[in-house]
C-alpha cells in the first residue's frame, strides 16, 4: 500500500484559540472525557503550555523517514504528533529534529514513544511530550509504510490532523474544533469562579457546601439511624 500524505488540517480560529490561550487546561476535563492522551505521555520540558494544531504522522516503528518529511510541512503554531505504531524502543525525535521542528516554528512535539537527546533537546528549547528517552534510535530506511496528516493513535487517543493539541506539564489533550467550541466557556466560567471557591474555603465553609458535592449527593443521601441501645 502506498505512503499517504495529505494536506494540513484547518487552522484554528482566532477567536477559539483566544480563548483557548485563557483557560486552565485541567479545567476542561470537568466538562468533557475524550480526547485525554494516557498520562505515561508527559512533558520533558518542565512549565510548558503548548496550543497548536496538529500535523500527524504514522511512522514504522524503528523507521522515522517519513517524520522528517511531515516536519518539512509544518507552520508555525503546528504541534508535530507522532505515532511509532507501537514501537516504545527506537526514539525518532532528539536533537536534529527538534531543531528542525523550533525552526519550522513548531510549538511542540507529541509522541507516542520515546525521545533522545534530552540534554541538546532541552537547550534548544522545544517541549516535547513522550513516554521516556532511549540511546537507540530509528533509522532512515525508506520503508513504505505509513502516513503524514492521516489519522493516528497517540495514548489510547485517534488524533486527526487539524486537531487541537492542548499540552502542559499536566499531559495532553487533543480536540477536534467542534468539540473545543461546546465546552471552552463554561470552563472559562469555572475558571473565573475558582478564586471564589477558594475564599469561601479560607472562610471556613466545608468543601461540599462550596462545589455541588452536596447537591449532587442529596437524593441519595439516607439520614442515620439512632443508635439502638
Amino acid at each position: 500500500m502506498p505512503i499517504i500524505e495529505r494536506p494540513n488540517g484547518a487552522q484554528i480560529t482566532p477567536e477559539l484559540k483566544s480563548k483557548l490561550t485563557r483557560v486552565s487546561y485541567p479545567t476542561l476535563g470537568h466538562f468533557h472525557e475524550r480526547g485525554f492522551v494516557e498520562p505515561e505521555i508527559r512533558s520533558h520540558l518542565p512549565g510548558s503550555k503548548i496550543l497548536g494544531r496538529a500535523v500527524t504522522v504514522q511512522i514504522p516503528g524503528l523507521d522515522s523517514s517519513l517524520m522528517h518529511r511531515a516536519v518539512a510541512l509544518l507552520e508555525p503554531g503546528d504541534v508535530l504528533v507522532v505515532s511509532t505504531g507501537g514501537d516504545r524502543r527506537h526514539a525518532p525525535v532528539g536533537e536534529v529534529v527538534a531543531h528542525a521542528v523550533k525552526v519550522a516554528g513548531g510549538a511542540a512535539i507529541v509522541i507516542d514513544g520515546v525521545m533522545t537527546d534530552l540534554n541538546e533537546v532541552t537547550r534548544i528549547g522545544l517541549p516535547v511530550f513522550a513516554r521516556g528517552t532511549s540511546v537507540l534510535t530509528t533509522k532512515l530506511l525508506g520503508v513504505n509504510q505509513g502516513g503524514v496528516n492521516i489519522p493516528v493513535s497517540i495514548g489510547g487517543v485517534a488524533v486527526c490532523a487539524g486537531d487541537i493539541i492542548l499540552a502542559d506539564d499536566n499531559g495532553v489533550l487533543a480536540l477536534p474544533a467542534s468539540d473545543a467550541e461546546i465546552i471552552i466557556d463554561e470552563a472559562l466560567e469555572s475558571d473565573a469562579n475558582e478564586n471564589m471557591l477558594i475564599r469561601k474555603l479560607d472562610e471556613g465553609t466545608p468543601l461540599p457546601d462550596v462545589t455541588i458535592a452536596n447537591r449532587a449527593l442529596s437524593p441519595h443521601l439516607g439520614v442515620a439511624a439512632d443508635h439502638v441501645h
